[in-house]
């Protein structure tokens, strides 16, 4: 591949305490957080909303926010659930459907309360660094051209670990380079919920013997009711295979596929099962849901034995409990098998595992911290720690810390006392 030299004189348009790239769930926790504690903040977000896979992405479900005894996603994680769910006498670790909508403008609202200053349609495009372990400024792309960004610590909120992998992080994508599948989620309408009588998969295998589908996928997690009484659904259905994230050709396929695949999906619904016969597709998403992207190596890996044995950490910034949600890599009976049984290592009641700030804190650089799904973790602990609830914990984490470090500009020199007293102040459950 050839190559060319460019160069050229960036306006420094933002000079502010905290930089945050992204502004999904992880981003919009850190930002409020970090806001509320007295710092000046900037959120550059590529999209036009905020929230990430739960609004841009369509993505039906909110994850359990406790393990059943105790609520595990307090202060900003507490103040989500509230609004949109209200008060609830009993933890029973369950899911929510979200209407997307009332999520978005749930994100504003917080978002221009907060103080924070934000910029939509606004993509990170490289870093410049003044020395091998220091972020001097953020290079952002918008539609007035390109411009720096100069911060005193930046907070990688992407997902995708790209501020990370830009740093020269040491980041890893999947095992061996393959990840987990992505989905495409979509919208339904006209669908009959009171006639639905059963799981969604329980006639997959006959529709796949009879040769339905193009692929012999047997996870299907299904279309969940977001207003049974007006027949609209929630689709998380169908995977796409062998997706690098991190390659925009690759991203590509993987949408047209996802398009396609869902007229599969379609013919399901309609001719398996009760109550999806006259079911209408009415939306796709505009961006792949992708559960498995860079995961950027912090001076803790946190791994699946600190799932199993409930870890606790003298640097805890926060508990969480999910099962080790880890899709099928192919479709295959085997991979189905697999998947069956580390989805089945759960907590019991009342257990969770703790997440360690080092978690947080990218080996070799001195002022990055990363929230959200792309933080330090094994495989089988990053399907855990991915979902909202986690980014909520993780991001609301990483906006303090990032507020308490600020004048010094290194991430490492804080008081974890300090912090883990910030974290209970606004409510957060630690070890």
């Amino acid at each position: 591949m050839s190559g060319i030299e460019y160069r050229k004189n960036l306006p420094i348009k933002v000079e502010t305490d905290v930089f945050i790239a992204g502004g999904g769930p992880a981003g919009v926790a850190a930002a409020v957080s970090c806001a509320k504690m007295g710092a000046k903040v900037f959120l550059a977000e590529a999209s036009g909303t905020f929230g990430g896979m739960g609004t841009l992405g369509l993505v039906p479900e909110l994850m359990n926010f406790d393990d059943g005894e105790h609520f595990l996603a307090e202060g900003f994680g507490r103040k989500i659930h509230k609004t949109l769910f209200g008060e609830e006498k009993e933890l029973s670790r369950k899911t929510y459907v979200v209407k997307v909508e009332e999520v978005k403008r749930l994100y504003d609202k917080l978002m221009q309360e907060s103080g924070a200053e934000f910029s939509f349609f606004t993509n990170l495009i490289d870093v410049v660094k003044s020395d091998e372990e220091t972020i001097e400024y953020a290079v952002l792309s918008a539609k007035s051209g390109i411009f720096a960004v100069k911060a005193k610590i930046y907070i990688d909120c992407t997902g995708d670990g790209d501020l990370s992998n830009l740093a020269g992080a040491e980041c890893i994508l999947g095992a061996d380079g393959k990840t987990m599948p992505a989905t495409l989620p979509s919208m339904w309408a006209n669908v009959d919920f009171s006639k639905k009588g059963g799981r969604d998969d329980r006639m997959l295998k006959k529709a796949i013997d009879d040769g339905i589908f193009s692929l012999e996928d047997e996870l299907l997690p299904g279309i969940f009711a977001i207003d049974s009484e007006k027949g609209l659904g929630g689709g998380n259905v169908g995977h796409v295979f062998g997706v690098d994230p991190t390659d925009e050709r690759s991203l590509t396929k993987a949408m047209l596929w996802g398009r396609q695949s869902l007229t599969e999906y379609e013919k399901y619904y309609k001719e398996y099962l009760t109550g999806f016969e006259d079911m209408i597709l009415c939306n796709t998403a505009n961006v792949l849901g992708v559960r498995e992207s860079r995961r950027v190596m912090g001076d803790y890996v946190m791994s699946r034995k600190d799932y199993e044995t409930c870890a606790v950490f003298a640097d805890e910034i926060g508990r969480y409990s999910y099962p080790l949600d880890i899709h099928i890599e192919s479709p295959d009976r085997k991979a189905y098998e697999n998947f069956l049984g580390l989805i089945a290592i759960k907590h019991g009641k009342g257990q969770s595992y703790g997440i360690p700030y080092r978690a947080l804190t990218p080996k070799g650089l001195k002022n990055l911290l990363v929230a959200g799904k792309c933080i330090s973790a094994e495989r089988a602990m990053q399907a855990s720690v991915r979902v909202t609830p986690g980014c909520y914990i993780t991001g609301q984490a990483a906006g303090i810390a990032a507020a308490l470090t600020a004048e010094s500009g290194d991430v490492r020199k804080i008081d974890i006392a300090v912090l883990q007293e910030k974290i209970r102040t606004a409510g957060e459950r630690l070890g």
